[in-house]
């Protein structure tokens, strides 16, 4: 089984990660993958202000080539969803000025802001205190309204994100959006029970019923993860999972899958977004 991108990775930028842009390009090249996602936190873990300047890291990604050292590179976040309509951080936080004081023409927000110049977003939960006393209608309709948000493209990690949906309804809409649900090899690492590994089993196997693509990721925080599928591969092998539903097996499937769903069109050998 062969996966050629890693699109859910994080740098130095995330804080309780290890490594800069450049290393994992690095590492990237030396696994072999034709393309990287580099898709920080975008999240109340990483300031306790939400000030427009904590977030200017995302705002200057349009300097990163489009392919360095023979990878493709994409421009991504991983946004917590934070309620249970599905809207992603900084939705409400209103933002007057630019980083220099000047002030904004017209209304804006932090997530529109940050996601102006990002090719796709991760969506996934984090902090769940918001989801405390919930219905299974509602934290499913909480997936579902993310999902439906034009930038997301993968739901990150709901095997492990400990949070009860109802799955067939989640995985319709992603398929009915042209979305992925992310298989993330770094939950196994975080429980060592088996409880989240059989989570994600059960996950990939009714993607694999339903014909609903799925993005495998390392959720690499330091440079020496990137690219190692190892636990995961094993597990869609043992399934059997069809690699045709693997969004992530090559660079030409993961734009691909962005084209289609009308996330964003990166003809990168071009040097062009469409």
């Amino acid at each position: 089984m062969k996966l050629a991108c890693d699109v859910h990775t994080h740098t130095l930028y995330s804080r309780h990660a290890y490594s800069t842009i450049q290393e994992n390009i690095e590492a990237a090249h030396v696994r072999g993958l034709e393309l990287l996602g580099s898709a920080d936190h975008f999240s109340t873990m990483l300031y306790p202000e939400q000030d427009y300047r904590n977030f200017q890291y995302f705002i200057n990604v349009s300097s990163w080539p489009r392919i360095w050292d023979g990878v493709v590179l994409l421009r991504a976040c991983e946004a917590d969803i934070v309620d249970l309509e599905g809207h992603l951080f900084g939705w409400d936080i209103e933002i007057p000025s630019a980083i220099n004081g000047d002030g904004f023409k017209r209304h804006s927000t932090l997530k529109k802001l940050v996601f102006r110049d990002l090719d796709y977003v991760v969506a996934s939960v984090h902090g769940r205190d918001f989801c405390k006393g919930a219905s299974l209608a509602q934290t499913t309709a909480m997936y579902i309204g993310a999902l439906q948000d034009p930038k997301v493209a993968i739901i990150g990690h709901p095997g492990r994100a400990q949070v009860p949906f109802e799955l067939d309804p989640v995985l319709c809409e992603a398929k009915r959006l042209g979305k992925m649900i992310e298989i993330n090899g770094h939950s196994f690492d975080l429980n060592g029970s088996g409880k989240v590994a059989t989570s994600c089993q059960s996950i990939a196997e009714r993607c694999a019923e339903l014909g609903v693509q799925i993005a495998v990721n390392t959720d690499a925080h330091i440079a020496t993860d990137i690219g190692h599928f190892e636990r995961t591969q094993e597990l869609l092998e043992r399934i059997h999972f069809p690699e045709e539903l693997i969004a992530t097996r090559s660079k030409d499937a993961f734009l691909g899958a962005l084209r289609t769903a009308g996330i964003a069109d990166i003809r990168p050998e071009e040097g062009k977004i469409r």
